[in-house]
């Protein structure tokens, strides 16, 4: 028993930082707050930029930390930013999306709301990394979500979840492993490909009616694995590799979504497609 318990505690260390890692330092205040002219409650969308942007961290990210990069790129752009915790474990502080994926579907679904009232408008964009692209689609095909979103970018999402390059499959091998994740990191198993959210969230197709989709993925992602597993298939979707755009970005699952340029260059084109430019190696 000891030696079956002792398997356990050496796996799951490595599957929860392998699933998505996705914060610089945590933040020094409860988020979300106002921080760069992000979480404006009092900001109005312009005729340019008419629905607000909501941001979805990833695994073990929170609503400030995951988006000092691209939250003050948007802003700076003229966009309405907002930003959402999700997925909170009790004692867990700063590092969320722990938690069950639809729960964390269920907060969403809360926080567009508000989001809607706040700036009055009818549809958001939403803007995702890693869990935080792929839980919205949760949320769109479950719970009322999808008259109420006009876009979905997501940066490295698991949409189709990941094998961690064959970690997962070393499970069965842990006995107690997987039942041990589900019970205190719901939110871990339910990214792991063949999930019974995953697949139910699949099932029948990998889009909703009316929604633009975008998924910006790198090839150097060593958690989203294999990398193309984030694509999606279906009408008005377009699936991106950073290095067609630009073979000397070497970014992997976490700058994409905090520090890369080309990603953000990317997601402003998504956000407004009419305007959009090439983006290059040397985008900003």
């Amino acid at each position: 028993m000891k030696l079956r318990w002792s398997r356990t505690l050496t796996l799951l260390p490595a599957l929860a930082l392998a699933l998505g890692v996705t914060t610089t330092a945590p933040a020094a205040a409860d988020a979300p707050t106002v921080r760069s002219g992000w979480n404006n409650y009092s900001c109005k969308p312009s005729a340019d930029h008419p629905r607000p942007v909501v941001l979805v961290h990833g695994t073990l990210g929170n609503a400030i930390d995951n988006w000092l990069g691209l939250a003050p790129y948007l802003v700076a752009r003229g966009y309405c930013v907002f930003s959402l915790d999700y997925g909170q474990l009790p004692g867990v502080p700063f590092f969320h999306g722990l938690g069950p994926v639809d729960a964390s579907a269920q907060q969403l679904a809360t926080y567009v709301d508000r989001v809607l009232a706040a700036t009055g408008t009818s549809k958001v964009d939403l803007v995702g990394h890693s869990q935080g692209g792929m839980m919205p689609r949760v949320y769109m095909k479950f719970h009322g979500g999808a008259d109420k979103v006009n876009a979905l970018v997501g940066l490295a999402p698991d949409n189709h979840g990941t094998d961690l390059n064959g970690l997962t499959r070393l499970l069965p091998y842990f006995p107690g492993a997987k039942q041990y994740l589900d019970k205190l990191t719901p939110g871990l198993s339910d990214q792991i490909a063949g999930s019974e959210v995953l697949n139910r969230l699949n099932e029948g197709g990998d889009t909703v009616p009316g929604v633009h989709y975008t998924v910006i993925a790198t090839k150097y992602d060593e958690v989203v694995t294999p990398y193309r597993t984030a694509f999606l298939d279906g009408p008005d979707v377009r699936n991106v590799v950073l290095q067609d755009l630009c073979s000397a970005d070497y970014s992997e699952h976490v700058a994409i979504g905090i520090v890369d340029r080309l990603a953000f260059h990317e997601t402003a084109n998504a956000l407004d497609p009419a305007h959009a430019t090439p983006t290059t190696c040397a985008s900003r």
